[in-house]
């Protein structure tokens, strides 16, 4: 029963995950951890499962054309750099006080995600070429900016390398906010960065404590549909509900983590 529950439970999460553009492996790591043989080994299984969900998510983002490759490019180095970085410095900070800070952070994501409004656009013009023309109007008129993609990268990286997770969780937020991604290519764009940072933290964990490989690929087979229906259900909501869904789970990520660091 323990283990058709976390299989239940993986789906729920890769649902989601793949719906808004995050990894949520912070919901997912407690079960993970009980069911493994070890935390250490618990805490790889979980990143596996992420890096798959990711990975599995992106692929319809990829097909939908939601991944800003350019930012793609700006953004995976520094986040795996910083992720690197975050596994050796992971002993000298004490995790708990982490994770409330975190937790925090995403209280405060979610409150101001809660209030957005999409940005002023162009009127809408006739026929489809007008629509196409207006949206490349727009994507001029917002230039991204490059190198808080670049910091808040390097900066999150290196939170979770410390913790052992993802955090797209403070990614997705950092993207619209300060990136100013539109939510539709943020959410592709986060979980393809994740993918490469859940691979490398994955690696990271080989030397000291190889994952549990059999949680790993249970979680990782539970969470593949959940990621495939839940990116394909993210096209079919407003920026708006996007949004607000977004900032509905990031407040449930930041209960999560914060009864996680407390308990």
């Amino acid at each position: 029963m323990e283990y058709l529950a976390f299989i239940l439970w993986c789906f729920l999460v890769a649902l989601a995950g793949g719906l808004v553009g995050l990894v949520l492996g912070n919901l997912r790591l407690p079960a993970t951890v009980l069911l493994a043989t070890s935390p250490a080994t618990g805490t790889g299984a979980n990143l596996v499962i992420s890096a798959v969900a990711a990975g599995t998510a992106s692929i319809a983002h990829v097909r939908a054309g939601r991944i800003n490759w350019r930012l793609f490019a700006w953004m995976a180095p520094p986040s795996v750099a910083g992720a690197v970085a975050g596994g050796y410095l992971s002993g000298v900070i004490d995790e708990d006080t982490l994770l409330l800070a975190i937790a925090a952070v995403l209280l405060y994501s979610a409150a101001q995600l809660a209030r957005w409004t999409p940005p002023q656009r162009r009127p809408a013009q006739e026929g489809a070429a007008a629509v196409d023309a207006n949206a490349a109007a727009d994507a001029a008129d917002a230039p991204l900016d490059v190198r808080a993609a670049v910091l808040t990268g390097a900066f999150i990286g290196l939170l979770g390398g410390m913790v052992g997770l993802i955090l797209g969780s403070l990614r997705m937020p950092a993207l619209l906010r300060f990136v100013g991604e539109v939510p539709q290519r943020a959410v592709g764009t986060n979980l393809a960065v994740g993918v490469l940072v859940g691979v490398a933290g994955a690696l990271g964990h080989l030397p000291s404590a190889a994952p549990d490989w059999g949680l790993a690929a249970l979680g990782s087979a539970a969470s593949i549909p959940g990621a495939l229906l839940g990116s394909r259900l993210t096209g079919r909501l407003s920026e708006v509900q996007l949004v607000r869904a977004i900032a509905a789970v990031l407040l449930l990520a930041a209960v999560a983590m914060a009864v996680q660091a407390i308990a």
